[in-house]
């Protein structure tokens, strides 16, 4: 039902609720508390029934960290990339990573990426 309803209500949404957990997230560590989860999901009129929450925690706390970080939130929400997708970004880093290093200072990425 969750997936449904950030579905309709689209990738605004979801980016917005990103923003806002990186606001929430005050020691930088990526993760969100229970509470603070639960907060943000009010903030973006996300409410649901108590049942239904527990039952969304403990889909997104696997770990049982009693914490939930945003890359395991999209990944729950959205699943896997596709194929398509996947073959995408992987040929974007291949051209972001043009020294063949296997990974990507942040200074390479500026030379290639403007978020202008």
């Amino acid at each position: 039902i969750f997936r449904e309803t950030l579905s309709k209500r689209g990738v605004r949404v979801i980016t917005g609720l990103g923003k806002y957990f990186r606001q929430m997230d005050k020691n930088r560590n990526g993760f969100l508390s229970q509470a603070a989860f639960k907060e943000a999901l009010k903030v973006f009129h996300l409410e649901m029934p108590e049942g239904d929450f527990e039952s969304l925690w403990l889909i997104l706390d696997d770990s049982k960290s009693d914490k939930v970080d945003y890359g395991e939130f999209t990944h729950a929400i959205f699943g896997e990339m596709n194929e398509y997708r996947k073959a995408f970004v992987r040929k974007a880093y291949m051209k972001l990573d043009f020294n063949k290093t296997g990974s990507v200072p942040m200074v390479d990425v500026r030379k290639c990426y403007c978020a202008k």
